[in-house]
């Protein structure tokens, strides 16, 4: 077990507190699972999406399944569908239990998604980027959406990085090609004037890490050892990735909920999964995410959408259980 075990003690009967069901029952499913039956965790997701924030975000959906405004979803932010859907995916939603989940997902497949797997601002393939396409892979596959047309989509988010079959963006004619935004392969993005983004990359990997081993293509694979060797070609903690200006400072900012800005929780969230946990490279993050308590087994907030986003998740400077629910999902995977 993990060389953290002592943390993840301390920080049990906090994190378990009936008395806040949302938190409560993603700890229970994502750090002490052993310590609970199905029938527990059943009864915890209930809780959570009766009297949690997923019921809060959901009261805010329209029959149809969109939020503030009909159409693609991705503005206004941060309370438009794009944004909602993610939100609900992070507080650990799930089809299964609530009807209007299904709804939206169907919805945001009708309104964001085209033919050929993109996900995108407009709902046309020229107004994808990658960190929306991994955005919205991993949220409507962590929220147990079923859809064949996720499989183009993870297609597409693979493809896309290997550059296999993709013709450049200047080849308008071509089937499979860049476009203006999602502009050339290894995760490179206009917005980071064309150099990869390791916002974006950080999104993709988090959707790679939903499929099991045993499901993953060849493509998949290429695309997941890319991503790997990407952010682990240097050390992680130092966040050096190419930026188009100077590095942003968010990355040491650890939040909840996460949207496109990226921290290095997230990083190590998505490495840690994909099974590099204990690759000596991650050995500088996994450490920078141990220092960062405040308190022994309690990581703060540092990073909120307060006031743009539907619900609040604590203060920022505080210690957070969505935080350290984060935080300490990384470091039970630490051997």
């Amino acid at each position: 077990m993990s060389t953290y075990r002592s943390l993840i003690d301390q920080a049990k009967d906090w994190l378990l507190d009936a008395a806040e069901p949302g938190p409560r029952y993603l700890a229970m499913r994502d750090i002490y699972p052993e310590h609970h039956t199905d029938y527990e965790l059943r009864q915890a997701s209930l809780e959570a999406h009766l009297h949690g924030p997923i019921w809060r975000v959901l009261e805010h959906m329209s029959p149809e399944g969109w939020w503030a405004k009909a159409g693609p979803g991705y503005s206004p932010k941060y309370r438009s569908t794009v944004w909602a859907v993610t939100q609900l995916a992070q507080l650990g939603a799930s089809v299964k239990v609530d009807a209007r989940l299904d709804t939206a997902c169907a919805y945001l497949l009708a309104n964001a998604w085209s033919e050929g797997g993109y996900f995108s601002h407009d709902g046309r393939p020229s107004g994808t980027f990658d960190c929306l396409q991994g955005n919205l892979t991993w949220a409507l596959l962590a929220l147990g959406f079923k859809d064949q047309r996720l499989d183009q989509s993870m297609e597409w988010l693979a493809r896309s990085q290997t550059g296999e079959g993709v013709a450049p963006r200047i080849e308008k004619d071509a089937p499979l090609r860049y476009y203006r935004y999602k502009c050339g392969p290894g995760f490179r993005c206009a917005a980071n004037g064309e150099q990869s983004c390791a916002w974006g990359a950080a999104k993709a990997m988090m959707a790679f890490s939903l499929v099991p081993p045993e499901e993953r293509t060849e493509l998949v694979q290429r695309a997941i050892d890319l991503g790997v060797e990407y952010f682990l070609s240097i050390d992680p903690a130092t966040a050096s990735w190419p930026s188009q200006e100077k590095i942003s400072r968010n990355w040491w900012k650890f939040g909840f909920p996460v949207f496109y800005i990226t921290d290095l929780l997230q990083v190590a969230e998505a490495l840690t999964a994909l099974g590099y946990a204990n690759d000596p490279r991650m050995a500088g993050l996994i450490e920078l995410i141990a220092k960062k308590q405040v308190i022994p087994g309690r990581w703060a907030l540092e990073y909120n959408y307060d006031s743009k986003t539907w619900g609040t998740y604590g203060k920022t400077g505080q210690p957070n259980k969505w935080v350290t629910i984060r935080a300490l999902r990384v470091l039970r995977r630490v051997a």
